[in-house]
């Protein structure tokens, strides 16, 4: 039975046996090398032209990344045969990625070219230096441009292969199915998804994705329902949300902000897609942290800040009474009044989570004291207090000054 590399003429093409010094020599050039060979596909072709923080920018970095550094592999491992497994998966990739674009291979084929063309120019200054012989630099040229040769046929094999067998994430009947699951009589998803050909999960986890994002489609499993084309970009992933999906989206939609849903049964999926939602805009916002943010972790933010309008009136109602202080006073007390309620620390602990005097923070908790009265002391008031209080601490994220990092105090109670 013949190897994957048989089948693209590699078994009987041994690397030209060169002097493994030259891989020590490689080395330090292979970062700027990186840089240059990128820029340089860049500008030389318009589809690749794009953010280097998207997709298509993560995707051709890490792919020079990886082949210069195989190369050098190579050189330092006389007598090898036909590029490793995971160089052979690195390119027939590029080729499914150019055939998922609905591109010809034209396009990548110019990007090996300008590779090793601009590869050559940099062995060509560096040579000199190290006292490389006529024949050697031969060998290294011949060892160059056979292995960009071995990566455009395996890409074009992973081109055809894209084309013969396409990703079942880009099926019309998935999404639909999708839409199905999300919206759709419950009674009708069974059916769309035998015409799918998908296994309904008994629970699955939603993916709020960052609108514009891209999607490399070979990163997918192939269970993952997505749509990622619309408004909206959403995937529906079968069973809990696991290191190994994890990993899946950060090769899927590379640089992009993604939020989770909760691990929901699959009638409640649409619960899971809301709440991700709400989580990216507020990862958007600065509020919660990202790239990638759970929901499951920030269930009481996600909660206290769905109804702002709602929040907003708790406020006048709570704490209306501080609305004739300045900005400033109001956010002392405000700040003193929130880490009480949190901690119901002395007012020495207090202090020392302000990095205030203990003094300071009796005189404001009497000042808060008179100023509220019976309101503290009732539970279901001081809840209503402390929901707002940390509300409003969460808000100020959305309002910090870029220049010192701190909230304006505009920002600190709901209103």
């Amino acid at each position: 039975m013949s190897s994957p590399l048989e089948t693209v003429g590699f078994a009987e093409r041994p690397v030209p046996s060169l002097p493994p010094r030259l891989a020590r020599l490689m080395a330090p050039e292979l970062p700027s090398l990186a840089d240059e060979i990128v820029t340089e596909i860049r500008r030389a072709v318009p589809a690749y032209a794009r953010p280097l923080d998207g997709p298509y920018g993560h995707v051709l970095r890490r792919s020079v990344e990886h082949h210069l550094a195989a190369f050098a592999d190579r050189v330092a491992a006389p007598g090898t045969a036909g590029p490793d497994t995971g160089t052979a998966a690195s390119a027939r990739t590029l080729g499914q990625y150019e055939a998922h674009e609905g591109r010809t291979m034209d396009c990548l084929q110019a990007a090996y070219r300008i590779g090793g063309q601009v590869a050559w120019r940099r062995v060509m200054r560096v040579a000199p230096r190290h006292d490389i012989s006529a024949s050697v630099m031969s060998r290294l040229a011949d060892a160059l441009f056979g292995y960009l040769d071995e990566l455009a046929a395996l890409s074009l094999d992973g081109y055809r292969q894209a084309k013969a067998r396409p990703i079942p994430a880009l099926d019309e009947r998935r999404r639909r199915l999708l839409r199905l699951v999300l919206d759709g009589p419950q009674t009708e998803v069974a059916e769309a998804a035998e015409a799918a050909g998908w296994a309904v999960p008994a629970e699955a986890v939603l993916v709020a994705a960052e609108p514009g994002a891209r999607c490399v489609w070979t990163s997918l499993d192939d269970d993952v329902l997505a749509d990622v084309e619309c408004a909206a970009p959403h995937l529906l992933l079968p069973g809990p949300f696991t290191p190994r999906r994890r990993a899946m989206l950060a090769e899927a939609l590379p640089g992009r902000r993604v939020a989770i849903g909760l691990t929901m049964p699959i009638g409640q999926a649409a619960d899971s897609l809301r709440w991700a939602r709400q989580a990216l805009g507020l990862a958007l916002d600065g509020v919660l942290d990202g790239p990638v943010t759970l929901c499951e972790e920030n269930l009481v933010p996600l909660w206290l800040l769905s109804d702002p309008a709602l929040v907003d009136e708790l406020a006048r109602r709570r704490l209306g009474v501080l609305d004739g202080m300045t900005p400033g006073r109001r956010d002392r007390l405000t700040e003193t009044l929130r880490t009480w309620l949190v901690t119901r620390g002395t007012a020495a602990e207090i202090a020392a989570l302000l990095h205030i005097h203990p003094q300071t923070v009796r005189y404001r908790m009497r000042k808060i004291e008179q100023t509220l009265g019976d309101e503290l002391a009732d539970p279901e008031a001081r809840f209503g207090i402390e929901v707002v209080l940390r509300a409003a601490q969460l808000r100020a994220r959305r309002h910090r000054d870029a220049s010192t990092g701190r909230p304006h105090s505009s920002a600190m109670i709901p209103g």
